[in-house]
């Protein structure tokens, strides 16, 4: 009798062990684990969307003020100017507001042009801190330099800027070119814009663009209607060495931009030496053109220069709405004054 109650014992004990089983089973137990699974399946995939540093914390995060140019930074300007074909090298030293530039470009008759070398310098000569002897060893460098690329001596030109011009110290340098044997190109504030679009605006956008070149010296506006090219002059990126307030240039430079064509307003091309520091920031690679980001991206450039040529530069994007300014790496108005031997 006690062997039975025992297995009697064990076997009432695994019918209620069952019928437990069976009630937990229909009555939503296994519904529950199920659910529990698909919980623990789906947590990683929440916590890594939260975690990837290629997504935004929250969909509805309040954009900051880079947010604006931070979207602009993405956008390209896909075009390939020609290439010359059994081009010519010539080269051109700027006498500029800032010291001297040189470039060597190789150009064809159809006026196709490549950059083949580019040089920068502070010379100091528009500080009046230069003496005839620091001008000559100058120009000799960017003579001697190009005559070893293979440039021949009839085929290096000598310009000054229209900013330069302005200097007392442009008499000393062109005393010394003329004491080498070399004849001084000067233009004016007009003649430089007009030079400047001819090197940077491609013949396929000139019906839709415009162009400014920021200098040291003064601002050119330019851009082309009915086959005439219209040229103005505001203030250059040192205005802040004459005491002038910002407001008063943006004002300026706002008056002057608003006399562009409307339907010349979809792309502007831009020059000069802020715009170069501003490309620099969001430059992709080696390519010859970058499109600056909104003037709220540059904020941290904030060396006295750079602000007043940012300041330029908000002034004509306000102006004109404009959404795309591209900076041509290669463009310069010397080479538009190449362009037209």
């Amino acid at each position: 009798m006690k062997r039975l109650t025992v297995a009697g014992r064990l076997i009432i004990t695994a019918i209620i062990i069952g019928a437990i089983f069976l009630g937990y089973k229909y009555l939503g137990g296994e519904k529950a684990l199920n659910q529990m699974s698909e919980d623990r399946a789906q947590s990683p995939q929440t916590e890594a969307s939260n975690t990837d540093p290629d997504m935004p914390s929250s969909e509805t995060e309040t954009p900051t003020e880079n947010s604006e140019a931070t979207s602009s930074e993405v956008s390209t300007f896909s075009y390939t100017p020609p290439a010359p074909v059994d081009g010519k090298l010539r080269g051109v030293v700027e006498l500029g507001a800032s010291g001297f530039n040189s470039f060597i470009i190789k150009v064809d008759k159809e006026k196709r042009w490549s950059l083949e070398k580019s040089e920068f310098g502070n010379s100091l000569v528009t500080e009046n801190m230069a003496t005839d002897e620091d001008v000559r060893i100058g120009l000799k460098k960017y003579i001697g330099g190009m005559l070893d690329y293979g440039v021949g001596s009839k085929d290096i030109h000598f310009v000054v800027s229209s900013g330069a011009a302005k200097a007392d110290v442009t008499l000393k340098i062109t005393r010394v070119l003329k004491s080498l044997g070399y004849v001084v190109n000067q233009v004016t504030a007009e003649q430089e814009g007009q030079l400047a679009l001819k090197s940077v605006l491609p013949a396929e956008y000139a019906s839709k663009s415009f162009v400014v070149d920021i200098g040291s010296g003064n601002t050119k506006i330019s851009w082309m209607e009915n086959g005439k090219v219209s040229a103005i002059e505001s203030y250059g990126a040192k205005y802040f060495q004459e005491g002038t307030d910002d407001s008063k240039v943006y004002q300026e430079v706002s008056a002057k931009a608003k006399q562009i064509p409307e339907d010349l307003r979809k792309t502007c091309f831009i020059i000069g030496g802020v715009p170069f520091e501003m490309a620099k920031e969001v430059r992709k690679g080696k390519e010859r053109y970058t499109t600056l980001s909104a003037p709220l991206a540059y904020s941290k450039l904030t060396n006295a220069k750079s602000k007043a040529g940012v300041n330029i530069y908000k002034a004509v994007t306000d102006a004109t709405g404009c959404q795309q300014f591209v900076f041509d790496w290669d463009a310069n108005f010397t080479i538009g004054f190449l362009l037209g031997l």
